[in-house]
């Protein structure tokens, strides 16, 4: 990292040489330990709860009530109070990505987003030295940096507000005496209920929060354009003087964002190589299976932790103070080897249909020199046999489809991602904000008045995609989506051979808008047709008000 930066924030460093390599892992012993779940009412697992956990949180529910009163009763416009509503760039988070809005190219309106997450250090050498290499600390000194992102106050009037289901939207939780225990009971989380689990000392997880905060669910769905990824959130609140996770690590590269009070953290190195980068998350560790953490930090409302999947972790709170974190997540499943099961396989099928040498049988005595009770054999037929199957394996890249097993990928990201929230101006210049209304009796402004003149563009540079399944071309889009995960299903809709030239026309031509009689289509009235129909799915919007 560079000198200058260094005043600003504290950047941990310790993966050299020098350090003692992880245990084998034949010498690591992972207990397996499965409770059985227990059916309790929520009544008898808040009493359950109340009597394991302690000391109690006195009036913690009241202070939380009353700071959710404060934030949201007006405030009287003082210098002060704007001094305290700032962030590390002079300006709130609601005016930031107002003016965010307003760069015409989403991908450079996230990488913009991306670089103020993780200001001052810079993007491009955060991607080439740290990402999915090591944790990476930001210690701001600034309390207010991503104040407006989430907040205690938005969780109580989620809860208050919106139908939040155990299990599916929150998760209660608890570690203690090396124990991790989920509290859930069946049900909607109603805040008498939530806040009592809270009050005992159990940690409270919101699992989407991007479906109940329009803030949350902006900076998401602009973040995902950086990744190429779908970028998901978690919400933690955690009682003064608790831990609610055991340690572990995941399969995403997680960004903690601190947002009130703090947290004291531990990050730990993978433990074997077989560790790094891994598949799937892990199960809960024990204290001695982990060894020493290589980053012990508290987290401070503004600062920003970093860790790859794959570095075990864990964090708990200070006796003095509550915390709010939100961890936003990318890059699950999204590797080489990701890719490759989806090429192999094909690519087996069509060597297979083509080239002969796939289809010859196998050596008539092959189980008498291979397999496992063969493989200690100094025998020239084994050399000969891998040989053969490296041959094959070599040949097998003439036959794989990658651009085939990329648009499957693309198209799995395109049923992750979120929808563009779009901005009052692109509100008014699509279908949400079409003229069409029933005024005075009667329909008014029915159908969208595109002509050869209308100039258009797609919403975002990553919302719409073509993709051919052999048979037929279609074009995949998420301007439909949910902001639930996956509650719809993948939007597509198959578009006319005459038509494709002209999709990828407009998909290419982003961020600039181009004049619906400039699609290469044979007609007019095709162009228009045409037009109307991608407006009309929400995948396009015109340059000024229809």
């Amino acid at each position: 990292m560079e000198r200058k930066h260094m005043s600003a924030f504290a950047l941990y460093q310790t993966f050299s040489a020098e350090q003692s390599p992880p245990a084998k892992k034949a010498s690591l012993q992972v207990a397996d330990k499965k409770k059985k779940k227990k059916k309790e009412n929520g009544a008898n697992k808040v009493n359950t709860v109340k009597a394991q956990l302690k000391p109690e949180r006195k009036k913690m529910k009241k202070k939380l009530l009353k700071s959710a009163q404060r934030e949201e009763s007006p405030k009287e416009t003082t210098e002060m109070q704007e001094e305290e509503c700032v962030n590390g760039d002079g300006e709130d988070l609601d005016a930031f990505l107002a003016n965010l809005s307003k760069v015409s190219n989403s991908r450079e309106r996230a990488s913009q987003l991306f670089q103020w997450l993780i200001n001052p250090i810079p993007a491009k050498s955060f991607f080439r030295e740290t990402w999915e290499k090591k944790p990476i600390l930001v210690q701001r000194k600034n309390p207010d940096y991503y104040k407006g992102l989430f907040s205690t106050a938005e969780f109580d009037r989620i809860l208050r507000q919106e139908d939040v289901q155990y299990g599916v939207n929150l998760d209660v939780t608890s570690y203690t005496n090396g124990t991790r225990e989920t509290h859930n009971p069946p049900g909607r989380a109603l805040p008498f209920t939530v806040w009592d689990f809270y009050e005992s000392g159990c940690s409270l997880r919101m699992l989407n929060p991007q479906a109940f905060s329009s803030t949350v669910w902006n900076v998401l769905s602009i973040l995902q354009e950086q990744f190429g990824s779908m970028a998901g959130a978690n919400v933690y609140l955690t009682p003064p003087g608790t831990q609610g996770f055991a340690p572990h690590y995941d399969d995403i590269e997680a960004f903690v964002v601190q947002l009130e009070g703090k947290k004291h953290w531990r990050v730990y190195n993978p433990r074997t190589e077989d560790e790094v980068l891994p598949v799937v998350s892990s199960p809960n560790f024990e204290q001695a299976d982990i060894g020493k953490p290589i980053l012990e930090v508290v987290l401070e409302a503004g600062d920003l932790l970093y860790f790859p999947r794959g570095f075990i972790h864990q964090g708990d709170c200070l006796p003095d103070a509550h915390s709010l974190h939100v961890t936003i997540s990318s890059y699950q499943k999204n590797s080489w080897g990701d890719l490759l099961q989806k090429v192999v396989p094909v690519a087996l099928e069509i060597a297979m249909e083509e080239d002969v040498e796939f289809r010859q049988g196998l050596p008539l005595d092959y189980l008498t020199y291979m397999g496992v009770q063969n493989s200690d054999k100094d025998d020239p037929r084994r050399t000969k046999f891998f040989s053969q199957i490296e041959c094959l394996m070599k040949k097998l890249t003439n036959y794989a489809p990658v651009d085939a097993a990329v648009d499957q990928k693309a198209r799995d990201f395109l049923h992750d991602c979120l929808p563009p929230m779009l901005t009052p101006e692109e509100s008014g210049s699509s279908v949400r904000g079409a003229p069409a209304r029933w005024e005075r009796g009667q329909v008014m402004d029915a159908g969208a008045h595109i002509t050869t003149q209308t100039r258009v563009r797609v919403l975002r540079a990553g919302c719409a995609r073509l993709c051919s399944d052999g048979e037929a071309v279609h074009l995949y889009y998420t301007t439909d989506n949910s902001r639930v995960y996956h509650k719809e299903e993948l939007k597509s809709f198959e578009i006319k051979e005459q038509h494709t030239d002209a999709i990828e026309f407009l998909i290419h031509s982003y961020p600039k808008f181009v004049t619906v009689g400039s699609f290469p289509c044979d007609s007019a009235e095709d162009r228009i047709a045409l037009a109307e129909l991608l407006f009309q799915r929400g995948i396009i919007h015109t340059a000024e008000p229809l």
